[in-house]
C-alpha cells in the first residue's frame, strides 16, 4: 500500500513539473503558440475565399439583429437537407445545397440535381436583396460557394455567415427544424 502512495506521488510531481517545463505542450499536446497558428490559417483562408468571391461576411449578432430589422432578407442553409437542416437550422432559413470543395462551374451532381435557375429562382428577382448564406461552421466552404454564386448570379447584397449553425446555436440563439 505504502508502494503505491509513493508511486501515486511520483507521477503527481512528474505531471507537475512537467505542466510547467516549456516542454509541457509536446507532452500534453497543442500549445497556445500552436493554436495561434491554427487560427492564422483558418483566418487567412476565410479571407481569400472572401475576396475571391466578393461577399462580405456577417457575425452571428449582427445578423440576428438584421433579421429583426430586414423581414424581406433571405437566409440560406447550404448543408444537406437530411442530415442537417431538417434537423436544425436558423429560423426561416431556406436550404440550397453546395458543396465543399470550392465551385467554380456549376454543377448539378453537386447541388443535389438543382441548377443555377433553380439557385436565382431562390434568390428572386431583387439584386439588392440582402442575402445571408450560411453552412455548418467557419471551415465549412459550402456557405462560400452559395455567397460567390449569388455574387456572381449578380446579387449585390451578400453575406456569408461564416461561424454558421454553430456558432448560431453557440450563441443560444433559436433554430427550426423540419416536423
Amino acid at each position: 500500500m505504502r508502494h503505491h502512495g509513493s508511486l501515486i506521488t511520483l507521477v503527481l510531481t512528474a505531471v507537475f513539473v512537467l505542466g510547467l517545463s516549456a516542454n509541457a505542450s509536446a507532452f500534453f499536446g497543442t500549445n497556445k503558440f500552436e493554436k495561434e497558428v491554427e487560427t492564422e490559417q483558418s483566418a487567412v483562408k476565410l479571407v481569400r475565399e472572401v475576396q475571391r468571391g466578393g461577399y462580405d461576411v456577417i457575425t452571428t449578432q449582427e445578423l440576428a439583429e438584421r433579421m429583426k430589422a430586414d423581414p424581406d432578407m433571405l437566409v440560406i442553409d447550404t448543408m444537406p437537407y437530411e442530415a442537417s437542416y431538417a434537423k436544425n437550422h436558423i429560423p426561416g432559413a431556406e436550404q440550397f445545397l453546395f458543396p465543399i470543395p470550392e465551385m467554380d462551374e456549376w454543377d448539378t451532381a453537386e447541388t443535389g440535381g438543382k441548377t443555377v435557375d433553380d439557385f436565382t429562382a431562390l434568390l428572386g428577382p431583387d439584386k439588392d436583396r440582402t442575402i445571408v448564406v450560411y453552412c455548418g461552421f467557419v471551415k465549412c466552404t459550402r456557405s462560400h460557394n452559395g455567397a460567390m454564386w449569388a455574387k456572381r448570379l449578380g446579387y449585390t447584397n451578400v453575406y456569408r455567415h461564416p461561424g454558421g449553425i454553430f456558432a448560431w446555436k453557440g450563441a443560444d440563439m433559436p433554430v427550426d427544424s423540419v416536423k
